[in-house]
């Protein structure tokens, strides 16, 4: 580059200088030549925002068939009515068995039902001794609610398997022998032999009994058994335990 390229707006300055008269007269008014533009000044700060405008104009309905931007989530709604029940649903399968709970506490005592009861008290009342050798017939009925005992046999009939009790208490004016029948087999016998003009016999005995199974008393040749009032001869049995 040149000298004459160097400084160009110096030059033309220096010339504008020269064209200038050195004086002026007095009362003539004196225009120099307009300067040249000076340089962009830098850009100044952003205004302030103004005023919101005024609200626009509805815009264009959507073309059917096409979807519109998604709106902002509404209001919940007022609920509906609770509708009705639906059908039930099939059995799910069991579940699994739970936890042993703790033990409970000891139950009240129970009661055996009607059906596993048995009892029966009969006397003999007369004065006539039963025949030698014979079956002793107790016929007067002092309980018998399930009705094992019979009064026109003499033998109780076992209807509820277990263990019994039996007991009789006799009284006598001559010698008298009473034997237990279990199962047609003599199983026991207790004899007294007068020494007063009137005794009391007594005997018992547990049996474990089985349903259709007999007991019943008798006599052998000592048969002075009676019964009447002040003396009376008793023959009881009851269920302790069922099987």
């Amino acid at each position: 580059m040149g000298p004459s390229s160097q400084h160009p707006l110096s030059l033309n300055l220096l010339l504008l200088l020269l064209a200038l008269p050195l004086g002026g007269q007095a009362g003539t008014d004196c225009y120099g030549i307009p300067g040249m533009p000076g340089l962009p000044g830098a850009p100044g700060k952003d205004g302030h925002y103004g005023l919101r405008g005024p609200k626009g104009e509805p815009g264009i309905p959507a073309t059917p068939g096409t979807r519109g931007p998604k709106g902002q989530k509404g209001e919940p709604g007022t609920p509906g009515y609770p509708g009705k029940n639906g059908p039930m649903g099939a059995s799910g399968l069991p579940g699994d068995p739970g936890i042993k709970g703790p033990t409970g506490e000891p139950g009240e005592e129970g009661r055996y039902k009607q059906k596993h009861q048995s009892v029966f008290t009969v006397t003999r009342k007369t004065v006539q001794f039963p025949a030698p050798n014979s079956i002793v017939k107790f016929n007067s009925v002092i309980t018998n609610p399930q009705g094992d005992y019979n009064t026109n046999t003499g033998k109780f009939t076992c209807k509820v398997p277990g263990l019994y009790y039996f007991v009789y208490h006799t009284s006598q004016t001559a010698n008298l022998c009473v034997h237990l029948y279990y199962k047609g087999v003599k199983t026991t016998t207790f004899c007294d032999h007068m020494s007063n003009s009137k005794q009391v016999s007594s005997g018992g005995v547990l049996l474990r009994l089985q349903v259709g199974d007999e007991v019943w008393l008798a006599v052998n040749d000592y048969n002075g058994m009676v019964g009447t009032e002040g003396s009376d001869s008793v023959f009881s049995g009851f269920l302790l335990f069922p099987d």
